[in-house]
């Protein structure tokens, strides 16, 4: 029976989506044995998420696809979008490589959905050409009338409100009514860990998401300004810091917290204008031994070209004078406004912008441009010994 000749006596009971399709894109540029691993990871943070969200599950990995398992395809295809490398996940109805059988999916679906003005047919046919009797392109032109048949919708194959996916790989096939994007990258883990030096604004917990999003696990850091700082101020990169080990149950994520009031009061006591160039010296100094002392591979930091006065090309250059670890910084050339909106998608923006007071540690006219003797003749000459010894008192907020 054809879908125009449905009668609504004949109308077949709601479709339920069964399975998540998930996309790892990157992944699949990478050679068969780090794919495999690198599969193996996100199977391995895609259940650890969905577990750590209360959504019962498994997880299989396959040669192209994660396919999760779950009661909940709709809700799970929400968390599993938020795991570092996932390019897309898709609540979908599974069943066989069958030309009719994937046509009378199409029509359940697009049946049961909710009513839209505008739709597309996307499908991907996948492995040996004598495997089916039709092409990626038949099955985009037959869906696309069953399609029309079944609904008042239109087709709008440059901006559709709704697109339907039909992928069809070896004897079976895939179609799906909705598709939540991810974040792509590569799983967290794949990479060697970064220390990430969180202050709790804006910047810091972003740039501490993209190394994350690139597959480095992230030792956050918080260094107290004592009383430049003050419980609100750490409270904030706690939350923000909470918030990033959502995406990770499985990694340690836990805030490391170094005191550094003594510090800070002999910046403030003995340096005038080059002040800030110093205190970043002393952070990068912190973040370099909690490095060394976790097996980290370097430093991560929200700093920006031209930002503040203390993020000139030339003032980046004398603090990473201090260090000998590499220093990562992923938001180098990006305008603030991006960076807020990102920090409103991962849900770091609204306890970034607690009010803090610690802008009474810059002085009232900071050095934009300045050289490292200058700095150094500035600073006291143990400035970064001081920096390193207190990460002796380092605590774990939790521990």
């Amino acid at each position: 029976m054809t879908a125009e000749e449905r009668t609504d006596d004949d109308a077949d009971p709601p479709l339920a989506t069964d399975v998540v399709l998930v996309s790892f894109g990157e992944l699949g540029t990478k050679s068969s044995e780090v794919r495999g691993k690198m599969t193996d990871r996100l199977r391995d943070n895609v259940a650890a998420l969905l577990a750590d969200r209360g959504v019962e599950a498994t997880v299989e990995r396959t040669w192209a696809r994660l396919v999760v398992h779950t009661p909940d395809p709709e809700w799970a295809a929400r968390i599993a979008a938020d795991a570092m490398g996932v390019v897309w996940a898709r609540p979908a109805v599974g069943g066989p490589a069958d030309h009719d059988a994937i046509g009378d999916t199409l029509a359940g679906l697009a049946r049961d959905a909710p009513p839209v003005d505008t739709y597309a047919v996307r499908a991907r046919r996948v492995g040996d050409d004598d495997a089916h009797d039709f092409s990626s392109r038949d099955l985009e032109r037959e869906g696309g009338r069953i399609v029309g048949a079944v609904t008042d919708a239109s087709v709008d194959l440059d901006d559709p409100d709704r697109t339907y996916h039909v992928e069809v790989r070896g004897d079976r096939a895939h179609v799906a009514a909705e598709s939540v994007a991810g974040p792509g990258g590569l799983p967290v883990g794949t990479q060697a860990p970064l220390v990430a030096l969180v202050s709790g604004g804006h910047d810091s917990p972003v740039a501490a998401y993209e190394a994350m999003r690139r597959g480095a696990p992230i030792r956050p850091v918080y260094v107290d300004l004592g009383a430049y700082g003050g419980p609100d101020h750490e409270a904030r990169a706690a939350a923000t810091v909470d918030r990033l080990a959502s995406y990770v149950p499985n990694v340690d994520c836990r805030l490391r917290i170094v005191p550094g009031g003594d510090v800070v009061d002999r910046l403030v006591t003995e340096v005038g204008e080059t002040r800030m160039l110093s205190w970043r010296r002393a952070l990068l100094r912190i973040g370099e031994v909690v490095a060394e002392r976790t097996d980290a591979a370097g430093v991560v930091t929200g700093e920006a070209i031209g930002q503040k006065s203390s993020q000139t090309v030339r003032n980046l250059a004398v603090t990473d004078a201090a260090v000998d670890c590499p220093v990562h910084r992923p938001l180098l050339t990006r305008d603030k406004a991006d960076i807020v909106e990102q920090a409103r998608a991962i849900g770091t923006d609204e306890d970034s912008s607690i009010p803090a007071g610690c802008e009474r540690l810059a002085p009232s006219t900071p050095a934009t441009g300045t050289t490292l003797d200058a700095v150094e003749a500035a600073e006291p000459d143990d400035l970064l010994d001081r920096a390193a010894a207190a990460v002796d008192d380092l605590w774990i907020a939790d521990g």
